[in-house]
């Protein structure tokens, strides 16, 4: 790839990026990359879950509680 064809797609590629992280924010999917970047600016002081961990707790909290599921 030449460098001015680089740089036409890169604009592309961080717009496609953001609209996959709002579908994401929109149907659910625990974003740990968010959290991270939100801990750091929020908690600094607090330890961060590691990614199994935090996919874990997302989890157990949407499904956990009665009434959030559909069947």
């Amino acid at each position: 790839m030449t460098p001015a064809r680089a740089t036409t797609h890169a604009p592309l590629s961080a717009g496609i990026a953001r609209a996959l992280a709002a579908l994401r924010r929109i149907i659910g999917v625990p974003d740990y990359d968010r959290y991270v970047q939100h801990m750091h600016a929020h908690h600094p002081g607090c330890a961060v879950l590691p990614r199994d961990e935090f996919m874990r707790e997302r989890m157990a909290d949407r499904y956990g509680r009665p009434g959030n599921r559909c069947c």
